[in-house]
């Protein structure tokens, strides 16, 4: 078992991402979302928990704005499942 994996606050969670990332593909970062025992979401939706956003994000940052879903940058999701 992964260090930490049922310590993270996303075990659980619907996770969507938007934008470039600066250390994943799309197939990686939800590899990684999936990897410590969240769902990765294509799009937003009422069951999104969190969005993670990089450059150029889309109308899934609006979204998830306009629905007051947290959106985290990429070093947050990653300080957070490292904590």
């Amino acid at each position: 078992m992964a260090k930490g994996k049922n310590n993270n606050p996303f075990v659980g969670c619907t996770i969507v991402a938007t934008g470039k990332l600066e250390n994943f593909t799309r197939d990686d970062i939800n590899t990684k979302i999936v990897g410590i025992g969240a769902v990765a979401g294509n799009s937003v939706t009422r069951k999104t928990d969190y969005v993670i956003c990089g450059k150029k994000p889309g109308s899934k940052l609006t979204k998830a704005r306009e629905m007051g879903i947290p959106v985290l940058t990429e070093q947050e999701f990653l300080d957070m499942i490292s904590a």
